[in-house]
């Protein structure tokens, strides 16, 4: 496939995961009264294993040999992509508002960029660096509600730092999870990456329940429950980590910026939210970023 283009198949694959991982946001602020982040992540996690378990552990088995050989990418992904990020997201917002989130999660494709450049010395296209910039001025448009005031008088809280953490992590797991070679299965490298992040999250799941409880009582938390533990994690994981591999991790990077587009439907239909002229021009905005970082020619190994 030339580089220039992406067919329907790796199109779908590169846009899934916002779709889903908007969804998490959705999701995870709904419950954040009831489950505390450590907890949240370790449910997520565990549901995420049983729905692997009966069509994973077969290539899981078969590639272990190469798990010991890539150890160090595969126990790098496990903790960054899957432990640590989604943790930090959950925690870090207690203490700061979605707009501030949304904003952070933006600036993961120029640390993928960055990174690159400094660990892997990666260029950088002319035409992917006008479309991170476009892109990330769609975003801009739809948080900011078309008002620029909104930015100038943001304040980040102490869950700005945190989440801004995690960006980093998830930066530092899609260079890394491009560097396992795609002969080694999808679905049995994930499943090694949940059991190592369900071991690390394990005993801050003994510490939080000291000092927090958990209520699950209400059936509509169940059911979140269910869904966050297998689309946003299973599903778009995987999804993800199969785009990187056909596309790079830079050009993959670059859909994140659909998440506030997928965010702003997804208010508007599970929510009842108004549909704004601002969020149209955004989404106009992000999908013209998209498309000139993905129509030219890149360098290979992105």
């Amino acid at each position: 496939m030339p580089a220039s283009r992406l067919h329907g198949r790796i199109l779908f694959l590169l846009l899934l995961p916002p779709l889903l991982w908007a969804g998490n946001f959705i999701a995870g602020r709904a419950i954040n009264a009831a489950v505390p982040p450590v907890t949240l992540s370790l449910i997520r996690w565990s549901i995420a294993l049983l729905c692997l378990l009966p069509f994973a552990l077969r290539p899981f088995l078969r590639d272990r040999v190469h798990y010991y050989t890539y150890r160090w990418h595969v126990f790098g992904t496990a903790i960054t992509g899957v432990a640590a990020f989604n943790l930090l997201v959950y925690w870090g917002l207690h203490t700061t508002s979605a707009t501030n989130g949304i904003i952070l999660n933006s600036f993961i494709p120029f640390l993928v960029a960055i990174f690159g450049f400094l660990f892997y010395r990666q260029l950088l296209a002319p035409g992917q660096l006008i479309g991170l910039l476009v892109s990330l001025t769609g975003v801009l448009v739809v948080v900011s509600h078309g008002d620029l005031q909104v930015l100038l008088t943001l304040a980040f809280a102490e869950g700005d730092v945190i989440i801004f953490l995690a960006m980093v992590f998830w930066a530092l797991y899609t260079l890394w999870v491009k560097e396992i070679p795609p002969t080694i299965n999808r679905t049995g490298l994930m499943l090694c990456q949940v059991m190592i992040a369900l071991v690390f999250l394990l005993p801050l799941y003994l510490w939080e329940s000291q000092t927090t409880s958990v209520h699950l009582e209400n059936p509509q938390t169940l059911w979140i429950l269910a869904y966050i533990g297998i689309f946003p994690s299973v599903i778009a994981l995987l999804a993800y980590s199969k785009a990187v591999t056909l596309v790079g991790s830079v050009r993959a990077s670059v859909f994140i910026h659909a998440m506030p587009i997928f965010g702003s439907v997804l208010s508007t239909l599970l929510l009842h939210e108004a549909f704004h002229l601002y969020q149209l021009l955004g989404m106009l905005t992000i999908f013209t970023g998209i498309w000139l970082a993905n129509r030219t020619h890149r360098p290979a190994g992105l």
